[in-house]
């Protein structure tokens, strides 16, 4: 496996590349959060709003009230919470100061070891496809596997859920 500090993407070091992510992310989340506030209790009656729905929207919210800021940061581990909470948070009008602090204490950590996590996955398959292409081929079959029961899982889930 390549070093990641010697990697590259689109030509730049990988570092720069995780780095700009990192504020990119940080942007969107400030953004997400002055939307919220701006809006607020519109946004619940949008159509993403709609499309959310009432039941999830009252689950973040009460995240949100019990943990404030903790909750921005621990939203950032949570898939699903990531781009929902920020809203609900600007809504809710949390401390600014507390949401900026943990946003990007956020970025600043999950950024990385996501990055550099996939970086590792990823060459740790391509290092298993060179050495064994069948071997490779049956863990991607084996991981899109589960990823599809997942899928079909949580849909028959929700399913249920919602009485259909």
């Amino acid at each position: 496996m390549p070093d990641p500090m010697s990697a590259s993407f689109l030509g730049m070091p990988l570092w720069v590349v995780v780095a700009i992510g990192a504020v990119a992310l940080f942007g969107a989340f400030q953004a997400y959060y002055w939307v919220g506030h701006t809006l607020g209790n519109a946004l619940y009656r949008s159509r993403l709003g709609r499309k959310i729905g009432q039941k999830r929207i009252l689950k973040v919210e009460n995240v949100v009230r019990r943990w404030g800021a903790f909750a921005v940061y621990g939203c950032f581990w949570v898939p699903g919470l990531r781009h929902s909470l920020p809203w609900v948070a600007g809504v809710l009008r949390i401390d600014y100061r507390w949401y900026l602090v943990a946003s990007a204490l956020g970025c600043l950590t999950w950024v990385p070891v996501t990055s550099f996590g996939l970086y590792a996955v990823l060459w740790g398959w391509l290092k298993i496809a060179a050495e064994s292409p069948s071997i490779a081929a049956a863990v991607a079959v084996v991981v899109l596997g589960a990823v599809a029961g997942f899928v079909v899982w949580r849909r028959r889930r929700r399913q249920s859920e919602a009485g259909v």
